[in-house]
C-alpha cells in the first residue's frame, strides 16, 4: 500500500481486498504504473544505464498483475540513432508464468557521464 500512498492513487481495486473481490478481477491487483516503473528502473540502471534521459514511453496493459506476482522486465533494441544518441526499445513485462502483462516502446537519450574520480 506504500505505492498507493506515494502516488495518491487509492483506488480500492489496489488496496481493499473485499472491494476488489467484487470486481471482475476477483481480488486486488497491482497498480499498472507501479509495474511500468520497473521498466524505468531497468533503463536507468542497466540499458542504457546511468545518465539515460527518458524521452517517451508507450504502454499497453495486457493482463492484471496480482499481489505477490514476480515480474520480469525485458528490453530489446528496436532502433538506434547514434548521431543523436537516441535508442528506441521494446519493453515487456512478464509474470512468473511467462504471461505478457505489459508491453510498449521506450525512447531514450543516452549520455556519457564523466567519471568524477
Amino acid at each position: 500500500d506504500l505505492f498507493a500512498h506515494v502516488s495518491t492513487d487509492k483506488n480500492p481495486i489496489h488496496i481493499d481486498e473485499r472491494y476488489a473481490a467484487l470486481t471482475p478481477f476477483g481480488g486486488r491487483v497491482a497498480h499498472g504504473i507501479m509495474v511500468a516503473s520497473m521498466i524505468s528502473a531497468v533503463l536507468g540502471n542497466d540499458l542504457p544505464g546511468h545518465g539515460s534521459i527518458y524521452l517517451g514511453q508507450t504502454l499497453k496493459f495486457l493482463a492484471p498483475v496480482r499481489i505477490g506476482d514476480t515480474i520480469t522486465v525485458t528490453v530489446e533494441v528496436i532502433s538506434l540513432r547514434e548521431d543523436k544518441h537516441i535508442v528506441t526499445l521494446r519493453t515487456d513485462c512478464t509474470n512468473q508464468e511467462g504471461a505478457l502483462v505489459l508491453t510498449g516502446e521506450a525512447t531514450i537519450k543516452y549520455v556519457r557521464v564523466l567519471d568524477e574520480r
